[in-house]
């Protein structure tokens, strides 16, 4: 069986013909001797991509490595070469044209060629030889006729020498009839086994298709998983993907799993299309991140490469930061909070807790015991542009900034933590605080963002801070045009925040002389975090591996890609001069004092300039109008306070005046002249107050207006 692969061994590249008419070269890795074939593989877009061709097909594209199909001569009658036969062979091999057999030959995959039967082939010559006496009809035959009357006057044969000439030639006919044979069998028995797999098919499976058609893909992978061995490379901004395994609602309805990590950076979605014709069929999107990991990873894992080589930056006088992002149910809070067994959660075994732990391992060592460090812990919430307590019964605190234009929030309550099981108790108080009116964990943090930070002081001051985050839902981020209010509060607000936190870690990576940080309040909390030369981020994107999540994935894994692309560009590095921000039309529906008069409205014209895929003029305007009226929300109940303060001394001051007309001579003009004054204040200051909640009805109406006419198609969720 060796002489039928002719030239062919294992490691010579030839040429092959690819499904779409392609002709390029590829490797010989192996010989398959039971069905006369070969298996080659090449590379195409750094995959290494492989098929089985029958040798027939080989031979035709590539006849220099063809075995001699010559019968032996004999020793009494050598056949002299046929001159015809030759100058085709001689043809064939200098241009390298296709063989007459491959017209016939198909060049698709065995594995995957059509279930129609194929025509059988005119041209081929019979194998039985006509007799001497009949005419010749076959090309072999008249030629070999037309030799024998060439050399007849020099070498006159006789009658059974001719014919014995005729048989010996029509061996390769024989030849090729039984390749031809063997073709239509293998074929037969491709067809049989497609027919055994059709009837094995589990069609409870609703894309059992896409379930094949992922299988195939994924099995021509050559997996290299992230493994403890390799190495925790430094990066001042790092970003990485979590993939989930699939959950028992998705194994219920017997989702798919579309999401594979082949390598320790890379993530493939399997995204299930369908052309003009109804064909199903994936396409295969490609990111590349830091690190992937894939549903077998575990929180330790995960911290080992993300958020443990920010544990000594906040010893150097530091700020880290670690965010979660990713939709609702992708896994944010079981990676920063912990494990969940039902509803309660394991807050050892999250991040939070682990990032602790090695935070007074450190401050066992020598370098860092000397200098008397007090750590500190502080839990708390944004939900809908507002700060929430989680450590003080979610008691509502203000952010304000000071004169050194620090950004301060008030009635924060730090707690000093000795050990970790210290910092255990304050996530269990906060986790409770955060899901106490909820059905599930995820309900309320696809609402809010949590943000749990450890503080190192010496004697006081700041030595450094460690921000971890377990971010909104990125999902809600569309909900921007609910008919409720406070859904669309909720949407607004995590929209903004995430595009603000994007912009900021793009002006961390750069080194921009400006950060956005006063467009959002989740990036004003933070704005330490993102301001100075020894900070660091990590982003963890949780996914879901599920087809039904497939949007929310692909929208996650863009959103990570662009916040690593921008910064592992250095040709695209911004030279410090901050952008002119050019105005919208549609904010001259707005007041233009308002517009003019503060730094958070210029952050946020700068946002969303620099986002103008994801937010449109109607939807920016929709911002404004929100952060108009978050704004006079806040000054309407601080002036209320204010009144309601002053109606006390009022009553105070009241009720000394009715106290006096008891008596019996008592001065008519000063209680009059009093009670006017008292009254002439009130009516100043309510009528004051009285102004500022029409205006701010005004801004209710412009918000729900404003609502109204975002366009349905942008943005999309980020």
């Amino acid at each position: 069986m060796a002489s039928a692969f002719g030239k062919i061994v294992v490691g010579t590249y030839v040429e092959i013909k690819r499904s779409d008419g392609r002709i390029h070269q590829a490797m010989v890795t192996s010989l398959n001797e039971d069905n006369e074939s070969v298996t080659v593989e090449w590379i195409e877009n750094g995959d290494t991509k492989g098929k089985e061709i029958d040798l027939e097909s080989i031979f035709a594209l590539n006849p220099d490595v063809a075995p001699d199909e010559e019968i032996a001569p004999s020793p009494e009658t050598p056949p002299p070469p046929t001159p015809t036969s030759v100058k085709v062979n001689k043809i064939a091999k200098n241009r390298r044209t296709i063989a007459p057999i491959k017209t016939d030959t198909p060049s698709r995959d065995n594995r995957v060629v059509s279930t129609r039967a194929r025509p059988p082939q005119p041209q081929q010559p019979e194998p039985a030889p006509p007799p001497p006496s009949q005419q010749p009809s076959q090309p072999t035959q008249a030629q070999t006729q037309q030799q024998l009357q060439n050399e007849s006057s020099h070498h006159p044969l006789s009658r059974k020498e001719i014919g014995q000439l005729s048989r010996r030639k029509s061996n390769c006919v024989k030849e090729v009839e039984k390749l031809q044979e063997k073709r239509e069998r293998r074929r037969l028995q491709q067809q049989e086994l497609r027919e055994k797999r059709a009837q094995e098919v589990d069609t409870t499976i609703p894309n059992y298709e896409i379930m094949y058609m992922i299988r195939d893909f994924r099995a021509s992978l050559d997996y290299r998983p992230l493994t403890t061995a390799d190495l925790i490379e430094e990066h001042r901004i790092c970003v990485c993907v979590r993939k989930r395994p699939l959950n028992k609602k998705e194994l219920t309805m017997k989702d798919l799993d579309v999401i594979t990590i082949p390598s320790k950076d890379v993530v493939m979605v399997h995204e299930p299309k369908q052309k003009v014709d109804l064909t199903r069929y994936l396409e295969n999107q490609t990111f590349r991140f830091d690190y992937a990991f894939d549903d077998s990873t575990t929180n330790e894992m995960v911290y080992r490469f993300t958020a443990r080589p920010l544990v000594e930056t906040i010893f150097e006088r530091g700020m880290a930061t670690c965010f979660a992002y990713g939709q609702t149910g992708s896994g944010k809070t079981h990676t920063m909070g912990g494990d969940f067994s039902g509803k309660n959660q394991d807050c050892s075994k999250g991040v939070y807790a682990l990032a602790a732990r090695d935070v007074f391992l450190m401050l066992k060592k020598p370098i860092y015991k000397k200098l008397d460090l007090q750590v500190y812990a502080t839990f708390f919430e944004i939900y809908s542009g507002k700060v929430f307590d989680l450590l003080n019964r979610k008691a509502k605190l203000r952010v304000l900034e000071d004169g050194k234009q620090q950004v301060q929030v008030v009635g924060l309550q730090e707690k000093e933590v000795k050990c970790t099981e210290d910092v255990l108790k304050l996530i269990e108080v906060g986790n409770s605080c955060r899901t106490s009116g909820q059905t599930s964990a995820n309900a309320h943090s696809s609402r809010s963002h949590a943000v749990f930070q450890i503080i190192l002081r010496r004697k006081g001051k700041m030595h450094g801070k460690f921000s971890l985050i377990d971010l909104a839902g990125n999902e809600r981020g569309a909900d921007t045009s609910s008919a409720d209010r406070q859904t669309r509060l909720e949407g607004a607000e995590i929209n903004k925040s995430l595009l603000a936190l994007k912009e900021c870690i793009r002006a961390l990576g750069r080194n921009k002389p400006h950060t956005p940080f006063r467009a959002s309040k989740l990036t004003q909390v933070l704005r330490d975090s993102f301001i100075g030369e020894n900070s660091r981020t990590c982003m963890i994107a949780t996914i879901s591996p599920g087809m039904t999540s497939c949007e929310n994935t692909l929208n996650t894994l863009r959103y990570a890609n662009r916040v690593k692309e921008l910064t592992v560009d250095p040709n695209q590095v911004i030279e410090g001069v901050r952008p002119t921000i050019h105005a919208v039309n549609q904010l001259d529906l707005l007041d233009e004092d308002w517009l003019s008069s503060s730094p958070q409205r210029d952050d946020l014209k700068l946002l969303c300039e620099q986002n103008e895929e994801e937010v449109s003029p109607q939807l920016f305007t929709f911002h404004e109008a929100v952060s108009q009226m978050v704004e006079m929300e806040e000054q309407v109940l601080e002036d209320h306070r204010a009144v309601f303060q002053e109606s006390i001394r009022w009553l105070e001051d009241e009720k000394v005046l009715l106290e006096m007309t008891e008596e019996v001579d008592y001065d008519v003009d000063s209680y009059a002249t009093q009670l006017e004054q008292i009254l002439d204040q009130k009516i100043d200051i309510l009528t004051e107050l009285r102004d500022k909640v029409k205006s701010f009805r005004s801004a209710l109406q412009e918000e729900e207006q404003a609502s109204k006419q975002i366009n349905p198609k942008r943005p999309r969720a980020l």
